[in-house]
């Protein structure tokens, strides 16, 4: 083989590459800041610093929420705790004694 064929090789080797692998290589999306503001972000400060480490009532967390500043109703929280407590979210919801109780999910 000539150094010509050569070159026309790698050309088209070049070429194919870009048609099946993309010519770019797309960086990875940045992470988003964590926010803790309104009654979720207030929930998320919490398990952040490991408050559902242990099981919690609803009351225990509103007690935890005001002593950090943020003074939302009971339904409020509820609602931000229910929230976080899908499939994939930090949280698990169990049932004691007919009340629910929130903890990390390990």
């Amino acid at each position: 083989m000539n150094e010509n064929t050569i070159k026309a090789i790698e050309k088209r080797l070049g070429r194919l590459e870009d048609a099946v692998f993309g010519k770019k290589i797309r960086p990875a999306p940045k992470a988003k800041a964590v926010s803790f503001s309104g009654a979720t972000g207030g929930v998320r400060l919490l398990i952040s610093k490991g408050f559902f480490n242990s099981k919690k009532v609803l009351g225990e967390v509103r007690e935890a929420l005001t002593k950090d500043g943020y003074h939302s109703c009971r339904q409020t929280v509820d609602m931000a705790i229910k929230g976080l407590t899908s499939r994939t979210g930090p949280l698990i919801v169990l049932k004691e004694g007919g009340r629910n109780v929130y903890v990390r999910r390990k």
